[in-house]
């Protein structure tokens, strides 16, 4: 009877035990989610000065090497910062330049491409009376009689852009400000970093960390911009060769698109697309620019980009479209620029603060004519995961074997040998 009773004691109390844990997991969770949500709501909320800032620390990263070699020539660091910032607004008065002329064209352009972007829209017509007749019956069948309406107030245009003027102005001065402080107090700002890393080995994983960030990022725009700017050439030799009118303005139009993955090239052939439609007559003179342009990206993305930038900085596309699209969400355009060097800055960070071990198994598997890289892989992974489970089990059923065990100096009975 004693005994079943401490039986039920101590499942009662592995019970309330197994209880805890379960709530202070359920807690911890709770407390990450929690933590999460937070830091969305600042990111959101805090877009003015935080957008800026994080835009003037990628940017400064990729100078670093730049500043760098300048102080080599026993310039301050101070001076050194001016310079680099100077150099980056004459390349946006560049830029800005280089844009205004042919732009400026276009939107003098405009009332006449609407026009025939009506009369090519107009063959549209016949699905769209579809589409109202299918509404239609969907409201007699639900019972609704009201139709759906879109009302454009005047003037709210000119007044959201009024006041977003001096935001955009402001944004402007400190991504320029955070620029030159961050450039001219960069090795300061590593000196006090490691200086609160309590042991040395903290000391040494984040050393490393600095060295991988600013080599990683610094690397990755520098040869984007040199791949982009080759881009940009290309797209404006095709557009001038096909006859499209201002080619050095969809040139730079895809330079600058092109650092946005994936959504600035569709972003790029909806442009060209609506461009086509405007001023070109017949489908494949529509098409014919977009197509151009989808052949250099083709060329750029699969051949010209993995040369340069190699395979070991190529990233997971899905979890690239993840860090586009939240920061896209976050920040608009200005995320766009900073999502794949965030997200490199965020692999650095993780590679060094938890570093893992390849799986790796000790003998790989060989390869078949009929296998696949992705099979390989898989089966390599797979064989190294059941060796780790191996490994780690074999310990464990000998210490059970131990405890099963009669101590030492003992007879299996219990009895002492003589």
């Amino acid at each position: 009877m004693a005994r079943a009773v401490s039986k039920l004691a101590a499942a009662d109390d592995m019970s309330e035990s197994q209880f805890e844990r379960v709530m202070g997991n359920a807690a911890r969770i709770a407390l990450v989610f929690v933590g999460f949500l937070a830091l969305l709501v600042a990111l959101k909320e805090g877009q003015v000065f935080l957008a800026p800032i994080t835009l003037a620390i990628v940017i400064g990263l990729m100078f670093g090497p730049v500043a760098d070699r300048v102080e080599r020539f026993g310039v301050p660091p101070a001076l050194s910062a001016g310079v680099v910032v100077l150099m980056l607004i004459g390349l946006i008065a560049a830029a800005i330049t280089l844009f205004a002329v042919p732009l400026s064209e276009w939107v003098a352009r405009a009332p006449t491409i609407w026009e025939k972007l009506q009369v090519q829209l107009a063959t549209l017509q016949g699905p769209l009376e579809a589409v109202s007749s299918f509404q239609a019956q969907l409201s007699s069948i639900f019972g609704s009689t009201n139709a759906m309406a879109v009302t454009v107030e005047d003037g709210g245009q000119m007044i959201s852009v009024a006041m977003l003027a001096p935001a955009f102005l402001a944004q402007v001065l400190i991504f320029l400000a955070s620029l030159y402080f961050f450039l001219a107090t960069r090795d300061h700002i590593r000196i006090s970093v490691l200086s609160l890393c309590v042991s040395r080995r903290m000391r040494w994983r984040t050393a490393h960390v600095f060295r991988d960030v600013e080599a990683k990022v610094s690397r990755f725009l520098l040869s984007i911009t040199f791949i982009n700017a080759c881009v940009g050439c290309a797209v404006s030799l095709a557009m001038w060769a096909i006859g499209m009118p201002s080619p050095i303005l969809w040139g730079a139009l895809a330079a600058v698109l092109n650092y946005i993955p994936y959504v600035g090239q569709g972003v790029m052939v909806l442009v060209l697309l609506a461009v086509g439609l405007g001023t070109q007559t017949g489908l494949e003179n529509i098409l014919l620019p977009v197509g151009c342009y989808v052949a250099i990206n083709f060329i750029e993305g699969q051949i010209v980009t993995p040369h340069f930038i190699g395979r070991t900085m190529t990233l997971n596309p899905f979890i690239i479209f993840l860090s586009i699209t939240f920061w896209l969400w976050a920040w608009g355009p200005m995320g766009g620029l900073v999502a794949v060097p965030t997200l490199l800055i965020a692999t650095s960070i993780m590679a060094h603060a938890l570093p893992s071990k390849p799986m790796v198994p000790s003998r790989p598997v060989r390869r078949t004519r009929n296998m696949t890289a992705a099979q390989e892989l898989l089966a390599n992974t797979a064989k190294a995961i059941r060796e780790q489970a191996e490994l780690e089990k074999e310990p464990n059923e000998k210490r059970k074997e131990e405890r099963l065990q009669p101590p030492e100096g003992t007879a299996p009975s219990g009895v002492e040998t003589a």
